[in-house]
């Protein structure tokens, strides 16, 4: 397919940043040219007439299995909210309500603009979130949530039964298409240290990441700390388990030497600021970690502590809560879509196919049309998409070259979406989770 898109204002997400008018066209799947007047030739020609274009949002941190459960786990903090609602609302999926659960949360990523993800699942059925992404065509990174410690929920397996479990998904789908695997254990209280340390073996022979929880809720480091002597950062550090292709979502509350530590070891940390704010776990020095030189992106996390998917609303509360926290100024909005796009495809190890707009990558991109009550005006379109856009304000949605959502329908991914099919597969995983 051979695509021309005439007139659009680029917001391109490169270093240095580059917004402006031009033209771009797309070629079999990949974007071959931008400049000024370009010929037509042979290409379908598409007046954007300055309609805004920015790369596919990359979200690095997202629970497809858990998009179900949206409602199902309120007013709970961290510990209590897994222990009391998540796990056993997970331990109560079939194949089939995990694989629609990911279905589901597959569109409205895809509606919101957002191309790429880097999910963690729950213990079993995994293949089906890779099955629903492979269906749908997006750029998905996914792993099992590693457990091997005990719990209520019996949401636990032996270490080896983990290990070879994840190793066989990994074995399977690691590389296959837009599909990559991450090694996922769940967080420090959930693994024994010899699951840990098993796991970020496999993962590196394999060249897949590491995705876990770490330093989210001040009871989960005191837990930690009772459990290893040490902070989750400087512990993860004990065990090597730093580096380029370590993911760790959240990092709030961080000592000086941690914030250092992540800096210096280049390991990726993964934002989430509305799950931080409705389990009230606290807000991330985003700042300090990147004076620190912290590798920083972004993602909404599950359905059920967010409750939205919805990547314009993350840029906004990431900018809106270092503003409460520290005055004005402290956040710039080219920093923050840079962290829902290229540093976010730095994350997942894929930057040099998608996360921004420049000739030879991908053509991952969302066109927004700024003819909307919300958008009109003068300001730059980089602070408009980061504090004024919304899901409502995207109009169409690429990968590869391939339409992907057009004015609010989905396209190209299968059978439509089957809502009473939803709804009734979320109401018998609640009553088999007894909730």
């Amino acid at each position: 397919m051979d695509l021309l898109f005439k007139g659009a204002c680029l917001i391109r997400c490169t270093d240095p940043p580059s917004v402006g008018v031009a033209d771009f066209r797309v070629m079999n799947g990949r974007i071959t040219e931008i400049g000024e007047d370009l010929a037509a030739k042979q290409s379908t020609v598409l007046p954007m007439n300055g309609r805004w274009i920015f790369p596919g949002f990359v979200q690095s941190h997202i629970h497809l299995c858990q998009t179900l459960f949206r409602g199902m786990a309120e007013d709970r903090a961290l510990l209590e909210w897994l222990g009391e609602r998540i796990w056993p609302l997970e331990a109560a999926h079939d194949f089939e309500s995990a694989y629609l659960s990911a279905r589901l949360g597959i569109a409205e990523l895809l509606l919101g603009g957002t191309t790429a993800f880097l999910d963690m699942g729950t213990l079993n059925h995994t293949n089906g979130l890779f099955i629903a992404s492979e269906e749908a065509g997006v750029r998905a990174t996914i792993g099992r949530a590693l457990m091997d410690r005990p719990n209520p929920a019996g949401l636990h397996a032996s270490h080896e039964k983990n290990l070879a479990g994840a190793c066989e998904e990994a074995d399977r789908w690691h590389g296959i298409g837009r599909l990559r695997y991450a090694f996922s254990p769940r967080f420090v209280p959930s693994c024994s240290e010899e699951l840990l340390k098993n796991t970020l073996a496999e993962a590196r022979k394999r060249d897949a990441l590491i995705h876990t929880h770490a330093s989210e809720n001040t009871s989960e480091i005191a837990l930690v700390r009772e459990m290893t002597g040490y902070d989750n950062i400087e512990y993860f550090d004990s065990i090597g388990m730093l580096g380029s292709d370590v993911a760790l979502a959240h990092c709030i509350h961080l000592s000086p030497s941690e914030m250092t530590l992540l800096g210096s070891s280049g390991t990726r940390v993964l934002h989430c600021p509305s799950s931080n704010m409705k389990l009230a776990s606290g807000i991330a020095p985003l700042p300090e970690l990147l004076r620190a030189g912290a590798h920083v992106s972004m993602g909404a996390d599950g359905a059920p502590c967010n409750n939205r998917l919805d990547a314009f609303s993350e840029m906004r509360k990431a900018g809106l809560l270092q503003s409460l926290r520290l005055g004005p100024g402290h956040l710039s909005a080219a920093t923050i879509l840079e962290m829902m796009t290229i540093r976010g495809a730095e994350a997942l190890g894929i930057a040099d196919d998608v996360g921004s707009l420049e000739v030879g990558k991908a053509a991952d991109f969302v066109v927004v049309d700024a003819n909307h009550p919300s958008l009109i005006g003068t300001a730059d379109p980089v602070q408009q998409l980061v504090y004024a856009a919304g899901p409502e304000n995207v109009e169409s949605v690429y990968i590869a070259g391939q339409r992907k959502v057009h004015k609010g329908t989905l396209e190209n991914w299968g059978p439509a979406l089957d809502y009473e099919l939803l709804r009734t597969a979320a109401k018998k995983v609640q009553e088999r989770a007894s909730l």
